[in-house]
């Protein structure tokens, strides 16, 4: 089973919007197995978005993800990485279509709810980033059978 890593930025925490969006991704079939609400320092921030430093919006990004509490979850399934983003929709939300994360609930490009890793490796990198190895739990839900 493949793992990605999900943040709720801090727009869906202070929009209340946590639960509906959790909702998402818990009714596709994906299995949570790490979740914490976090106020992420700069330094997590800075390793967060390294891939973007030296770019104009770097700062705001950091900004942005500091600006107040990050709800950070692990989730697991066949195909994680692409089925997330495929629940999040297209980064602009007022591009994304309809039906996705960012489509029913963003018109942001910076503000757009929740960021999920693009790739199986990134998805590694990120959850050791964001998770200690015994923040994370294994366990076999009974519905296994029947989502896959």
């Amino acid at each position: 089973m493949q793992q990605t890593l999900i943040l709720l930025k801090p727009d869906a925490v202070q929009r209340r919007l946590v639960g509906d969006l959790t909702a998402r991704f818990e009714r596709k079939g994906l299995r949570l197995t790490g979740l914490k609400l976090v106020q992420t320092p700069r330094e997590t921030a800075e390793k967060h978005y390294a891939v973007h430093k030296g770019k104009p919006f770097y700062e705001s990004l950091l900004s942005f993800l500091t600006s107040g509490p990050t709800v950070a979850m692990v989730w697991e399934g066949r195909e994680a990485v692409a089925v997330c983003r495929n629940l999040m929709g297209l980064t602009d939300g007022a591009k994304a279509p309809p039906g996705t994360i960012r489509g029913d609930f963003a018109i942001s490009v910076q503000n757009n709810l929740v960021h999920g890793s693009d790739s199986p490796e990134n998805a590694a990198i990120e959850i050791a980033l964001w998770f200690k190895p015994d923040e994370l739990v294994k366990f076999a839900p009974t519905d296994a059978n029947w989502v896959g």
